[in-house]
Protein backbone atom coordinates (compact mmCIF):
# COMPACT_ATOMS: atom_id res chain seq x y z
CA UNK A 1 0.00 0.00 0.00
CA UNK A 2 1.36 3.41 -0.96
CA UNK A 3 2.01 5.76 1.97
CA UNK A 4 -0.06 8.91 1.41
CA UNK A 5 0.16 10.40 4.91
CA UNK A 6 1.96 13.46 3.57
CA UNK A 7 -0.91 14.10 1.15
CA UNK A 8 -3.60 13.59 3.80
CA UNK A 9 -2.01 16.36 5.86
CA UNK A 10 -2.64 18.75 2.97
CA UNK A 11 -6.33 17.98 2.43
CA UNK A 12 -9.63 17.96 4.29
CA UNK A 13 -12.71 15.83 3.83
CA UNK A 14 -16.44 16.47 4.13
CA UNK A 15 -19.14 13.81 4.24
CA UNK A 16 -22.14 14.47 2.02
CA UNK A 17 -25.50 12.67 2.33
CA UNK A 18 -28.46 13.62 0.13
CA UNK A 19 -31.81 12.25 -1.05
CA UNK A 20 -32.55 11.48 -4.70
CA UNK A 21 -35.58 12.52 -6.77
CA UNK A 22 -36.72 8.88 -6.74
CA UNK A 23 -35.41 7.76 -3.35
CA UNK A 24 -35.93 9.58 -0.02
CA UNK A 25 -33.87 9.26 3.14
CA UNK A 26 -34.58 5.89 4.74
CA UNK A 27 -36.16 5.41 8.14
CA UNK A 28 -32.90 4.36 9.79
CA UNK A 29 -31.41 7.71 8.78
CA UNK A 30 -29.30 6.85 5.75
CA UNK A 31 -29.31 8.86 2.55
CA UNK A 32 -29.44 7.04 -0.80
CA UNK A 33 -26.70 9.28 -2.20
CA UNK A 34 -23.53 9.51 -0.14
CA UNK A 35 -19.97 10.57 -0.68
CA UNK A 36 -16.89 12.34 0.57
CA UNK A 37 -15.69 15.68 -0.80
CA UNK A 38 -11.91 16.04 -0.58
CA UNK A 39 -10.39 19.49 -1.02
CA UNK A 40 -7.07 21.29 -0.46
CA UNK A 41 -6.91 22.28 3.20
CA UNK A 42 -8.34 25.77 3.73
CA UNK A 43 -9.26 26.25 0.07
CA UNK A 44 -12.46 26.30 -1.97
CA UNK A 45 -11.49 24.92 -5.39
CA UNK A 46 -13.19 26.18 -8.53
CA UNK A 47 -12.64 22.92 -10.44
CA UNK A 48 -13.64 19.51 -9.10
CA UNK A 49 -13.69 15.88 -10.19
CA UNK A 50 -16.53 13.43 -9.52
CA UNK A 51 -16.31 9.62 -9.72
CA UNK A 52 -18.99 6.97 -9.23
CA UNK A 53 -19.23 3.21 -9.77
CA UNK A 54 -22.10 0.80 -10.36
CA UNK A 55 -21.44 -1.04 -7.13
CA UNK A 56 -18.04 -0.26 -5.58
CA UNK A 57 -17.89 2.40 -2.84
CA UNK A 58 -15.96 5.32 -4.34
CA UNK A 59 -16.35 7.70 -1.36
CA UNK A 60 -12.69 7.30 -0.39
CA UNK A 61 -11.39 6.85 -3.91
CA UNK A 62 -7.62 6.42 -4.00
CA UNK A 63 -7.00 9.38 -6.31
CA UNK A 64 -8.85 11.94 -4.15
CA UNK A 65 -5.92 13.14 -2.00
CA UNK A 66 -3.58 13.15 -4.97
CA UNK A 67 -5.81 15.53 -6.92
CA UNK A 68 -6.82 17.60 -3.89
CA UNK A 69 -3.16 18.14 -2.99
CA UNK A 70 -2.78 19.60 -6.48
CA UNK A 71 -5.56 22.13 -5.93
CA UNK A 72 -8.69 20.31 -7.11
CA UNK A 73 -11.84 19.17 -5.39
CA UNK A 74 -12.80 15.50 -5.62
CA UNK A 75 -16.24 14.12 -4.88
CA UNK A 76 -16.13 10.36 -4.41
CA UNK A 77 -19.82 9.70 -4.96
CA UNK A 78 -22.04 6.70 -4.36
CA UNK A 79 -25.50 5.98 -5.69
CA UNK A 80 -28.17 3.98 -3.85
CA UNK A 81 -26.68 0.85 -5.47
CA UNK A 82 -23.32 0.85 -3.67
CA UNK A 83 -22.94 -2.70 -2.43
CA UNK A 84 -26.27 -3.60 -4.06
CA UNK A 85 -25.26 -4.48 -7.59
CA UNK A 86 -28.02 -7.08 -7.81
CA UNK A 87 -30.64 -4.29 -7.68
CA UNK A 88 -29.04 -1.85 -10.14
CA UNK A 89 -31.21 0.16 -12.53
CA UNK A 90 -29.46 2.68 -14.78
CA UNK A 91 -32.19 5.32 -14.81
CA UNK A 92 -32.09 5.73 -11.03
CA UNK A 93 -28.28 5.63 -10.85
CA UNK A 94 -28.13 8.50 -13.35
CA UNK A 95 -30.47 10.57 -11.19
CA UNK A 96 -28.31 9.87 -8.12
CA UNK A 97 -25.19 11.05 -9.96
CA UNK A 98 -27.07 14.19 -10.92
CA UNK A 99 -27.60 14.90 -7.21
CA UNK A 100 -23.83 14.94 -6.69
CA UNK A 101 -23.26 17.05 -9.77
CA UNK A 102 -25.82 19.61 -8.60
CA UNK A 103 -24.26 19.72 -5.12
CA UNK A 104 -20.88 20.57 -6.65
CA UNK A 105 -22.41 23.41 -8.65
CA UNK A 106 -24.78 24.85 -6.05
CA UNK A 107 -23.18 24.08 -2.69
CA UNK A 108 -19.47 23.60 -3.30
CA UNK A 109 -19.36 26.59 -5.66
CA UNK A 110 -17.51 24.75 -8.42
CA UNK A 111 -17.27 26.40 -11.85
CA UNK A 112 -15.93 23.41 -13.81
CA UNK A 113 -16.70 19.72 -13.21
CA UNK A 114 -14.56 16.88 -14.51
CA UNK A 115 -16.23 13.48 -14.72
CA UNK A 116 -13.77 10.72 -13.88
CA UNK A 117 -14.89 7.44 -15.38
CA UNK A 118 -12.71 4.95 -13.55
CA UNK A 119 -12.78 1.17 -13.91
CA UNK A 120 -16.36 -0.10 -14.16
CA UNK A 121 -17.53 3.44 -13.46
CA UNK A 122 -16.29 4.54 -16.88
CA UNK A 123 -19.37 3.49 -18.80
CA UNK A 124 -21.68 4.60 -15.97
CA UNK A 125 -20.24 8.11 -15.96
CA UNK A 126 -20.28 8.06 -19.75
CA UNK A 127 -23.97 7.16 -19.63
CA UNK A 128 -24.59 10.02 -17.22
CA UNK A 129 -22.90 12.61 -19.44
CA UNK A 130 -24.69 11.26 -22.50
CA UNK A 131 -28.03 11.61 -20.69
CA UNK A 132 -27.16 15.17 -19.69
CA UNK A 133 -26.44 15.90 -23.36
CA UNK A 134 -29.39 14.00 -24.83
CA UNK A 135 -31.85 12.25 -22.47
CA UNK A 136 -32.98 8.79 -23.64
CA UNK A 137 -34.22 7.14 -20.44
CA UNK A 138 -37.46 9.10 -20.15
CA UNK A 139 -39.57 6.06 -20.99
CA UNK A 140 -38.43 4.48 -17.70
CA UNK A 141 -39.30 7.40 -15.40
CA UNK A 142 -42.22 9.64 -14.52
CA UNK A 143 -43.02 12.54 -12.23
CA UNK A 144 -40.10 13.97 -10.25
CA UNK A 145 -37.74 11.40 -11.75
CA UNK A 146 -38.55 12.43 -15.30
CA UNK A 147 -38.21 16.11 -14.44
CA UNK A 148 -34.79 15.50 -12.89
CA UNK A 149 -33.66 13.46 -15.89
CA UNK A 150 -34.50 16.31 -18.23
CA UNK A 151 -32.46 18.76 -16.13
CA UNK A 152 -29.26 16.80 -15.42
CA UNK A 153 -26.25 19.12 -14.94
CA UNK A 154 -23.67 18.52 -17.64
CA UNK A 155 -19.96 18.11 -16.86
CA UNK A 156 -17.34 20.24 -18.59
CA UNK A 157 -14.64 17.59 -19.11
CA UNK A 158 -14.46 13.78 -19.19
CA UNK A 159 -11.58 11.51 -18.16
CA UNK A 160 -11.64 7.76 -18.81
CA UNK A 161 -9.17 6.10 -16.43
CA UNK A 162 -8.50 2.38 -16.80
CA UNK A 163 -12.14 2.05 -17.77
CA UNK A 164 -14.03 -0.90 -19.17
CA UNK A 165 -15.91 -0.55 -22.44
CA UNK A 166 -19.26 -1.11 -20.77
CA UNK A 167 -20.86 -3.28 -18.15
CA UNK A 168 -22.25 -5.82 -20.64
CA UNK A 169 -18.99 -5.77 -22.59
CA UNK A 170 -16.66 -6.44 -19.68
CA UNK A 171 -18.84 -9.20 -18.23
CA UNK A 172 -19.06 -10.92 -21.60
CA UNK A 173 -15.31 -10.60 -22.19
CA UNK A 174 -14.70 -12.16 -18.77
CA UNK A 175 -17.30 -14.92 -19.03
CA UNK A 176 -16.17 -18.52 -19.04
CA UNK A 177 -17.56 -19.62 -22.41
CA UNK A 178 -17.44 -23.30 -21.48
CA UNK A 179 -20.42 -23.07 -19.09
CA UNK A 180 -23.19 -25.36 -20.34
CA UNK A 181 -25.76 -24.98 -17.55
CA UNK A 182 -26.31 -21.67 -15.72
CA UNK A 183 -27.79 -23.51 -12.74
CA UNK A 184 -24.77 -25.80 -12.30
CA UNK A 185 -21.32 -24.31 -11.47
CA UNK A 186 -19.65 -27.56 -12.58
CA UNK A 187 -21.15 -28.22 -16.04
CA UNK A 188 -18.44 -27.63 -18.66
CA UNK A 189 -17.80 -28.07 -22.37
CA UNK A 190 -14.16 -29.17 -22.20
CA UNK A 191 -13.57 -28.21 -25.83
CA UNK A 192 -14.11 -24.57 -24.75
CA UNK A 193 -12.57 -24.75 -21.26
CA UNK A 194 -9.92 -21.98 -21.11
CA UNK A 195 -8.25 -23.75 -18.18
CA UNK A 196 -7.90 -27.08 -20.00
CA UNK A 197 -4.21 -27.20 -21.05
CA UNK A 198 -5.23 -28.98 -24.25
CA UNK A 199 -6.75 -25.66 -25.36
CA UNK A 200 -3.89 -23.38 -24.27
CA UNK A 201 -2.37 -20.99 -23.49
CA UNK A 202 -1.20 -20.00 -25.95
CA UNK A 203 -4.60 -20.11 -27.63
CA UNK A 204 -4.93 -20.58 -31.36
CA UNK A 205 -6.74 -17.97 -33.50
CA UNK A 206 -9.42 -20.60 -34.19
CA UNK A 207 -9.98 -21.26 -30.48
CA UNK A 208 -10.09 -17.53 -29.70
CA UNK A 209 -12.73 -16.92 -32.37
CA UNK A 210 -14.86 -19.85 -31.22
CA UNK A 211 -14.48 -18.85 -27.57
CA UNK A 212 -15.44 -15.21 -28.15
CA UNK A 213 -18.53 -16.29 -30.11
CA UNK A 214 -19.51 -18.68 -27.29
CA UNK A 215 -19.15 -15.88 -24.72
CA UNK A 216 -21.58 -13.69 -26.64
CA UNK A 217 -23.92 -16.64 -27.04
CA UNK A 218 -23.85 -17.21 -23.28
CA UNK A 219 -24.81 -13.60 -22.62
CA UNK A 220 -27.67 -13.88 -25.13
CA UNK A 221 -28.95 -17.15 -23.59
CA UNK A 222 -29.22 -15.47 -20.21
CA UNK A 223 -30.93 -12.45 -21.78
CA UNK A 224 -33.46 -14.63 -23.59
CA UNK A 225 -34.24 -16.50 -20.38
CA UNK A 226 -34.46 -13.28 -18.32
CA UNK A 227 -36.98 -11.74 -20.71
CA UNK A 228 -39.19 -14.83 -20.82
CA UNK A 229 -38.92 -15.42 -17.06
CA UNK A 230 -39.81 -11.80 -16.32
CA UNK A 231 -42.87 -12.05 -18.56
CA UNK A 232 -43.90 -15.30 -16.85
CA UNK A 233 -43.54 -13.84 -13.36
CA UNK A 234 -45.25 -10.57 -14.23
CA UNK A 235 -48.22 -12.49 -15.61
CA UNK A 236 -48.51 -14.11 -12.18
CA UNK A 237 -48.25 -10.76 -10.38
CA UNK A 238 -44.62 -11.23 -9.30
CA UNK A 239 -42.45 -8.21 -10.20
CA UNK A 240 -38.98 -9.80 -10.27
CA UNK A 241 -36.65 -12.46 -8.84
CA UNK A 242 -33.00 -13.06 -8.04
CA UNK A 243 -30.77 -15.54 -9.84
CA UNK A 244 -27.07 -16.48 -9.47
CA UNK A 245 -24.30 -16.19 -12.04
CA UNK A 246 -21.22 -18.43 -12.01
CA UNK A 247 -17.75 -18.49 -13.54
CA UNK A 248 -16.90 -15.02 -14.84
CA UNK A 249 -13.10 -14.84 -14.73
CA UNK A 250 -12.44 -16.49 -18.07
CA UNK A 251 -11.07 -13.75 -20.33
CA UNK A 252 -8.38 -15.40 -22.44
CA UNK A 253 -6.25 -12.25 -22.13
CA UNK A 254 -5.91 -12.96 -18.41
CA UNK A 255 -4.11 -16.22 -19.20
CA UNK A 256 -2.37 -15.44 -22.50
CA UNK A 257 -0.24 -12.29 -22.61
CA UNK A 258 0.23 -12.56 -26.36
CA UNK A 259 -3.41 -11.56 -26.87
CA UNK A 260 -3.73 -7.78 -26.64
CA UNK A 261 -0.10 -7.52 -25.43
CA UNK A 262 0.84 -5.10 -22.65
CA UNK A 263 3.08 -4.95 -19.58
CA UNK A 264 0.63 -6.95 -17.44
CA UNK A 265 1.41 -10.14 -15.56
CA UNK A 266 -0.20 -13.38 -16.75
CA UNK A 267 -1.90 -15.52 -15.61
CA UNK A 268 -3.57 -12.90 -13.44
CA UNK A 269 -6.88 -11.13 -12.81
CA UNK A 270 -8.14 -8.73 -10.14
CA UNK A 271 -8.87 -11.71 -7.87
CA UNK A 272 -5.53 -13.47 -8.35
CA UNK A 273 -5.07 -16.52 -10.55
CA UNK A 274 -8.05 -16.71 -12.97
CA UNK A 275 -8.41 -20.48 -12.57
CA UNK A 276 -9.02 -20.00 -8.84
CA UNK A 277 -11.10 -16.82 -9.12
CA UNK A 278 -13.32 -18.41 -11.76
CA UNK A 279 -14.54 -21.01 -9.24
CA UNK A 280 -15.67 -18.38 -6.72
CA UNK A 281 -18.71 -16.06 -6.73
CA UNK A 282 -17.62 -12.65 -7.98
CA UNK A 283 -18.67 -10.09 -10.59
CA UNK A 284 -22.38 -10.28 -11.39
CA UNK A 285 -22.78 -13.11 -8.87
CA UNK A 286 -26.44 -12.24 -8.19
CA UNK A 287 -28.97 -10.28 -10.23
CA UNK A 288 -32.61 -9.54 -10.48
CA UNK A 289 -34.05 -10.13 -13.93
CA UNK A 290 -34.51 -6.38 -14.40
CA UNK A 291 -30.94 -5.70 -13.31
CA UNK A 292 -29.58 -8.18 -15.85
CA UNK A 293 -31.54 -6.49 -18.61
CA UNK A 294 -30.54 -3.01 -17.41
CA UNK A 295 -26.84 -3.59 -16.73
CA UNK A 296 -25.42 -6.82 -18.14
CA UNK A 297 -27.28 -7.76 -21.32
CA UNK A 298 -25.52 -7.05 -24.61
CA UNK A 299 -28.92 -6.78 -26.26
CA UNK A 300 -30.91 -4.60 -23.87
CA UNK A 301 -28.52 -2.71 -21.57
CA UNK A 302 -27.87 0.99 -22.06
CA UNK A 303 -24.66 0.67 -20.03
CA UNK A 304 -22.52 0.17 -23.13
CA UNK A 305 -19.84 2.81 -23.35
CA UNK A 306 -19.52 3.11 -27.12
CA UNK A 307 -23.21 3.92 -27.57
CA UNK A 308 -22.98 6.72 -25.00
CA UNK A 309 -19.56 8.12 -25.87
CA UNK A 310 -20.61 8.68 -29.46
CA UNK A 311 -22.95 11.43 -28.22
CA UNK A 312 -20.16 13.37 -26.51
CA UNK A 313 -19.39 17.01 -27.24
CA UNK A 314 -17.18 17.07 -24.14
CA UNK A 315 -13.37 17.33 -24.31
CA UNK A 316 -12.13 13.89 -23.25
CA UNK A 317 -8.95 12.19 -22.06
CA UNK A 318 -8.48 8.41 -22.15
CA UNK A 319 -5.76 7.08 -19.82
CA UNK A 320 -4.75 3.42 -19.67
CA UNK A 321 -2.20 1.76 -17.41
CA UNK A 322 -0.23 -0.85 -19.33
CA UNK A 323 0.09 -3.23 -16.36
CA UNK A 324 -3.69 -3.44 -15.84
CA UNK A 325 -4.78 -7.10 -15.67
CA UNK A 326 -8.45 -6.46 -16.44
CA UNK A 327 -8.52 -3.54 -18.89
CA UNK A 328 -6.36 -3.84 -21.97
CA UNK A 329 -4.85 -1.53 -24.61
CA UNK A 330 -7.48 -2.45 -27.20
CA UNK A 331 -10.20 -1.42 -24.73
CA UNK A 332 -8.65 2.05 -24.37
CA UNK A 333 -8.34 2.38 -28.14
CA UNK A 334 -12.00 1.42 -28.61
CA UNK A 335 -13.11 3.98 -26.01
CA UNK A 336 -11.00 6.64 -27.72
CA UNK A 337 -12.39 5.78 -31.14
CA UNK A 338 -15.98 5.79 -29.84
CA UNK A 339 -15.76 9.32 -28.46
CA UNK A 340 -17.79 11.61 -30.70
CA UNK A 341 -15.88 14.76 -29.75
CA UNK A 342 -12.93 16.08 -31.76
CA UNK A 343 -11.01 17.29 -28.69
CA UNK A 344 -9.80 13.96 -27.35
CA UNK A 345 -6.49 12.47 -26.25
CA UNK A 346 -5.23 8.94 -25.57
CA UNK A 347 -2.39 8.20 -23.15
CA UNK A 348 -0.99 4.70 -22.54
CA UNK A 349 1.19 4.92 -19.44
CA UNK A 350 2.94 2.74 -16.89
CA UNK A 351 0.87 1.40 -14.02
CA UNK A 352 -1.62 -1.19 -12.81
CA UNK A 353 -5.40 -0.83 -12.46
CA UNK A 354 -5.28 1.51 -9.44
CA UNK A 355 -1.60 2.43 -9.91
CA UNK A 356 -1.20 0.69 -6.57
CA UNK A 357 2.29 -0.70 -7.10
CA UNK A 358 4.29 2.51 -7.46
CA UNK A 359 4.05 6.00 -6.03
CA UNK A 360 6.04 7.29 -8.99
CA UNK A 361 3.49 5.85 -11.41
CA UNK A 362 0.55 7.21 -9.43
CA UNK A 363 2.17 10.65 -9.25
CA UNK A 364 2.77 10.60 -13.00
CA UNK A 365 -0.86 9.69 -13.66
CA UNK A 366 -2.14 12.46 -11.36
CA UNK A 367 0.19 14.97 -13.01
CA UNK A 368 -1.10 13.92 -16.44
CA UNK A 369 -4.75 14.38 -15.42
CA UNK A 370 -4.13 17.77 -13.82
CA UNK A 371 -2.08 19.13 -16.71
CA UNK A 372 -4.79 18.12 -19.18
CA UNK A 373 -7.54 19.69 -17.05
CA UNK A 374 -5.55 22.86 -16.38
CA UNK A 375 -5.20 23.40 -20.11
CA UNK A 376 -8.99 23.32 -20.56
CA UNK A 377 -10.78 24.33 -17.34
Amino acid sequence: MIDESDLMAKVERQFIGLPSPTSPRVGAGGHPCQGVYTTPRGQRPRTAFIATHYNVDFAEHYIAPWLAARGYGFLGWNTRFRGAEDMFLLEHAVLDIGVGMRWLREQAGVDAIVILGNSGGGSLMGAYQAEAIQPTLGDLLRGAGLEALQALPKADLYVSLNAHLGRPDVLTDWMDASVTDETDPVATDESLNPFNPDNGPPYSPEFIARYRAAQRARNQRITDWAKSELARLNAAGIPDRLFPLFRCWGDLRMMDGTIDPSERQTPMCYRGHPAVANRSPSIGRANTLKTWLSMWSLETSRCRGADQLAKFDTPSLVVQGLADTGVFPSDAHKIFEALGVADKQLALIKGAHYFEDSRVEREAMADLLCAWVEARA
